[in-house]
């Protein structure tokens, strides 16, 4: 592993202590939504990152979101989670991802439309993977902002960026990222979600989402899901039709039916 890289995530700051909280309450099957709505209520910054994510366009719900507890009742525990989480990498990263050729909106932005996509089909399929799927689908990219950083600190993101122009999928990007600075976004990820003590489900899922059958069997259906979606939703491409065709072939190799998910795509194409 790149000892550059691996010292950066030890670096990083824990999780502050309201994302800890929700965190414990997700993974807790006593809990209430009450219990999640509390705690985020008394952080207002989150409050306000979650009620602006909730009342993104892509969910497709007609009515505006005013109170936290409507959020969690609309969306579930483990997608309010996921908005929480996408909060902390704000905080915890100075995002610049001009090797990736994406603008810091446009990485939210992507991470938005993987997660309204997951959001739209899964609540179709097996709402129940949500718990995983849903947080695990914003932060499939979290790993390009700290490999960005080591591109700009070791002075190789022009060499990045002129072989960025010769690829169109995010699998293949990963393979430049393994040549360049010899990691993959995904495992970055995985690793800072292992540095941040999150569940190991969540870990592998992201893990193995380029290469699902590698996957332990009880993390497959996750991963499987995940590569859908990624090859949906990158940074070259967000729900083009070309593109679907690809992901649609994607849906036949894993045993997905297409109909629930060209009705999650529409859904979400929509309202961009």
């Amino acid at each position: 592993m790149n000892e550059s890289i691996y010292k950066h995530i030890k670096a990083l700051p824990p999780l502050d202590d309201t994302v800890v909280k929700i965190q414990a309450i997700c993974r807790n099957e006593n809990s209430s939504m009450n219990d999640l709505s509390q705690v985020v209520e008394k952080d207002p910054m989150l409050t306000a990152n979650v009620l602006r994510s909730a009342n993104s366009p892509l969910y497709g719900f007609s009515r505006e979101i005013t109170t936290v507890s409507r959020a969690v009742a609309l969306f579930g525990m483990a997608t309010v989670r996921g908005f929480a989480l996408s909060s902390a990498v704000k905080k915890s990263f100075k995002i610049n991802l001009d090797p990736y050729g994406i603008t810091n909106q446009d990485f939210l932005n992507i991470s938005m439309i993987q997660n309204a996509l997951m959001y739209n089909w899964y609540s179709k399929i097996n709402a129940s993977d949500l718990a995983i799927l849903s947080p695990a689908s914003f932060m499939l990219e979290v790993g390009k902002i700290v490999i960005s950083n080591e591109l700009n600190e070791t002075g190789k993101a022009a060499e990045f960026k002129a072989n960025l122009k010769n690829i169109s999928n995010p699998f293949d990007l990963s393979e430049l990222e393994n040549k360049i600075v010899e990691i993959s976004n995904e495992t970055v990820t995985a690793k800072i979600f292992e540095q941040w003590n999150l569940e190991s489900e969540l870990v592998d899922a992201i893990f193995y989402s380029n290469n699902p059958d590698d996957a332990p069997e009880h993390i497959k259906s996750y991963s499987k899901a995940l590569k859908v979606v990624k090859s949906a939703v990158n940074i070259f491409n967000q729900l083009n039709d070309d593109n679907l065709q690809n992901t649609l072939m994607c849906l036949d190799e894993y045993g997905f039916a297409q109909d629930k998910f060209l009705e999650a795509v529409a859904k979400v194409k929509a309202n961009l």
